[in-house]
């Protein structure tokens, strides 16, 4: 998977793709319209943000690059890349359990906080890319 150059793009199924791991400066894209919802990323090295109508969606540390990011309301599914292992955090279901699948093998069950954050480590420095989905228990 290589960075998005768009830095925030509509997938033909309706998905979103954004990010780029490879800027050594910041960039943002803002006021981005898709499905009838606003988004807002801001993406280098460092960092990958994804706001959805102004409330948090996604983040990384470092920064990443996202592929076919989907919602439903039972969770989320994405194909994620970096240079090297990334912690990312997720805006989900306050106070909920989820379970976290890391290339279709299940990593095991995460409960969101009162704030709806949902935290995880993916290995990408071996990898290059994997693919995440996170569905309610």
């Amino acid at each position: 998977m290589a960075a998005i150059q768009e830095l925030l793009r509509t997938e033909e199924n309706g998905s979103i793709s954004f990010g780029n791991h490879t800027l050594s400066e910041k960039a943002k894209k803002e006021d981005f319209e898709s499905g009838g919802d606003v988004y807002k990323v801001k993406t280098y090295g460092a960092l990958t943000k994804l706001e959805k109508n102004g409330l948090f969606l996604y983040e990384s540390v470092p920064g990443t690059s996202v592929e076919a990011f989907s919602e439903d309301e039972k969770g989320v599914a994405f194909s994620v890349c970096g240079n090297s292992d990334a912690q990312i955090t997720l805006g989900m279901k306050d106070d909920t359990e989820y379970e976290v699948f890391v290339d279709d093998a299940s990593i095991g069950k995460m409960s969101t906080n009162l704030g709806g954050k949902l935290s995880l480590s993916v290995e990408l420095e071996e990898k290059g890319e994997v693919r995440i989905r996170v569905q309610e228990a």
